[in-house]
């Protein structure tokens, strides 16, 4: 859909959408009328070179072909049917998924905080099935970030951040210990406690990597207590970090996976893939999902992983997202540069985060800002060195801007 389609003009659309939208973003003030590859396109064709892809969800480029000929032949046959029948897009997703994977069984959802709420009922219900009523405690990490409903929402370890505050009580059987620190992990274990749920690397916490050591020690520790080790990876998941899914880069296999966001190519898509032994708790009845497994998502996640896959994606993000971080660090200001594959953050010496982001914009190049010293870059890793060096120039100029007006305050 075009503006010129609309008979509105630019400010009379960001008028409707503040009247009638309930609004939890704050906006880049511009419209996205279109998109290709690297860029999004405003109304009268400006071009903005997009670095931060959907937040992780075009990995293999804002309307990738293959994924939008494959919505369009599976808008021919058939678009939904709840998930009584077989449907051909399901079944080659599942498998495709699982052989990759190597996981053994998939449950299909439509967003990343539904991954984690399925993963987190499989793990309680495995939990009681097998050691009884009281075994359904999960420790989570402090500053992760698991979802916006309630149980994925109790699950995040911010208690004093916005996600949570207002909407107290969470659920009870959650216990937060500080990430990468694995003896504070083991601290919190009791008899209770059936899972450890991790994100292998903090995107919304700031962008903090787990560090091998700690991967392997909390597999060791959930095998020594018979607890499930819990992997979310919504954001990390298809090619981001370097490796099919973030774990396959640690060569340590969770009990179940959440993922999203990649997934489905820039179609609503989520999943959560287990082991036999966890998946068998679900059962019928158990749990479900009304739109899970929609035929059109299926197919435009069938050919975004085969994408992924076929074109070794992952691998272009291990290398540009290695670049990005020994460029970003030449930067003024520049405290560290963080990350693993294209899911690199910038942390400053002064809170600039946000100017940062907005400087970016005025020079038509997109970032997300997490917190005040922190910038996230996640771009479809299609990303070339080029694109790179274009982002690190147009950074250079805003956070010397921002810098210069924060040392002015």
């Amino acid at each position: 859909m075009r503006l010129k389609d609309t008979g509105l003009t630019a400010q009379e659309l960001k008028d409707m959408v503040n009247k009638y939208m309930v609004e939890t973003y704050e906006r880049y003030d511009f419209i996205a009328e279109r998109a290709e590859g690297m860029y999004l396109y405003d109304e009268e064709g400006n071009a903005y070179l997009d670095f931060y892809g959907g937040v992780a969800v075009n990995s293999c480029g804002n309307r990738n072909p293959k994924v939008i000929a494959a919505i369009k032949d599976q808008l021919d046959d058939i678009m939904h049917t709840f998930n009584y029948p077989y449907t051909i897009p399901q079944a080659l997703l599942a498998k495709k998924i699982c052989d990759t994977i190597g996981m053994d069984k998939i449950f299909y959802q439509n967003s990343g905080t539904e991954a984690n709420e399925c993963m987190i009922k499989m793990a309680r219900k495995y939990g009681v099935d097998n050691f009884g009523p009281e075994r359904y405690h999960i420790i989570t990490a402090k500053h992760g970030f698991h979802g916006r409903t309630y149980g994925a929402m109790s699950a995040t370890g911010q208690p004093d951040n916005a996600i949570q505050m207002g909407f107290k009580p969470m659920l009870p059987g959650f216990d937060y210990a500080e990430y990468n620190n694995l003896e504070d992990f083991k601290s919190k274990v009791t008899e209770n406690t059936i899972a450890i749920m991790i994100e292998p690397v903090q995107g919304e916490g700031g962008v903090h990597p787990a560090t091998q050591e700690f991967i392997e020690g909390l597999r060791k520790l959930c095998d020594e207590k018979d607890m499930l080790l819990l992997f979310d990876e919504v954001q990390t998941g298809w090619g981001r970090t370097g490796a099919p899914m973030a774990y396959m880069g640690y060569g340590v296999k969770p009990d179940a996976v959440s993922m999203a966001k990649a997934v489905g190519g820039g179609m609503p898509l989520a999943a959560c893939c287990a082991t036999e032994k966890v998946a068998k708790a679900f059962t019928a009845g158990t749990h479900g999902s009304t739109y899970g497994g929609h035929c059109v998502t299926c197919a435009a996640g069938l050919a975004s992983v085969t994408e992924i896959l076929d074109n070794n994606l992952s691998e272009n993000a291990k290398e540009m997202g290695e670049y990005m971080k020994q460029e970003l660090a030449k930067l003024p200001h520049v405290k560290e540069a963080r990350g693993r594959g294209l899911l690199v953050g910038c942390e400053y010496d002064i809170p600039i985060a946000v100017e940062v982001k907005h400087g970016c914009l005025d020079r038509m190049a997109l970032i997300t800002a997490i917190g005040d010293s922190v910038n996230r870059m996640i771009p479809p890793l299609i990303v070339t060195k080029k694109q790179i060096d274009e982002l690190m120039l147009i950074m250079r100029a805003s956070i010397e801007d921002a810098a210069a007006k924060y040392v002015s305050k």
